[in-house]
C-alpha cells in the first residue's frame, strides 16, 4: 500500500511540473545586416503527360468534370517530375527537375488554366544542389499559344544559394500540343535572395 501511494504522489508530482518544463525555449535576436543578391537563369521546362516516358501523371479526376476531351479536364491534380534543360530540345544537357503538383482550372477544353507548387531543383552547375520554390496561378492560356504571350508566376522559397528566396519566373511557350497537352517552355527567373 505504501509503494502504492509513493508511487501515486511521484506521478502527480510529476505531471504537475511536466508543465512548466514542457515549454520549448525560444530566444530572438536582431539579426545582423544581410546583402541581397538578385540572380536571374534561363532555361527550358518539359512538361509530357503522355508517350512512352511521360513527367506528368493524373492523379486525381472529379467524376463530373467534361464528358468531351480535354488535355487537362477541370479540377485534375497532376504530379509531375518535368527536366529542366539548357535548350528548348527535350534531349538538351538537363540541369535539373521541376518536382510538384498542379490543379487544373479552366472549365473550357481548348484554355489552360492551373494552380502550381512546385520546386526547381538544379543537379548540375554553379547552383547544384539549390532549388526555388514556386506557388503560384499560372493564367487562362490557349493550349497552344503565341511564342510572344508571357505568362508570370511567382516564387516564394528556395534552398541552398536560394535561401529565403522571392522573385518572379516568366514562361514563354517554344512549342506545344493542344491534341497531347504536351508543352516546352522557355523559363526566364528573377530571384533575390541571401
Amino acid at each position: 500500500m505504501k509503494n502504492r501511494m509513493i508511487f501515486a504522489w511521484a506521478m502527480i508530482f510529476c505531471l504537475a511540473v511536466a508543465p512548466v518544463y514542457g515549454q520549448y525555449y525560444s530566444k530572438t535576436i536582431k539579426a545582423g545586416p544581410r546583402v541581397e543578391k538578385m540572380t536571374r537563369l534561363r532555361f527550358f521546362y518539359h512538361d509530357i503527360p503522355v508517350g512512352k516516358d511521360p513527367t506528368t501523371f493524373l492523379i486525381a479526376q472529379a467524376n463530373i468534370t467534361q464528358k468531351f476531351f480535354s488535355p487537362s479536364p477541370y479540377g485534375s491534380l497532376y504530379s509531375m517530375d518535368d527536366p529542366l534543360t539548357l535548350g528548348p530540345n527535350r534531349t538538351s544537357k538537363m540541369v535539373g527537375n521541376a518536382q510538384g503538383l498542379y490543379l487544373a482550372l479552366s472549365r473550357d477544353p481548348t484554355k489552360f488554366s492551373a494552380v502550381f507548387y512546385a520546386d526547381f531543383a538544379f543537379t548540375t552547375g554553379k547552383f547544384k544542389g539549390s532549388s526555388f520554390s514556386l506557388f503560384s496561378r499560372y493564367p487562362l492560356t490557349d493550349f497552344v499559344p503565341g511564342p510572344n504571350i508571357i505568362r508570370e508566376m511567382a516564387i516564394v522559397g528556395g534552398t541552398g544559394a536560394f535561401r529565403m528566396a522571392k522573385g518572379f519566373a516568366l514562361f514563354r511557350a517554344s512549342s506545344s500540343s493542344a491534341k497531347t497537352g504536351d508543352a516546352s517552355l522557355e523559363v526566364d527567373v528573377t530571384l533575390y535572395h541571401y
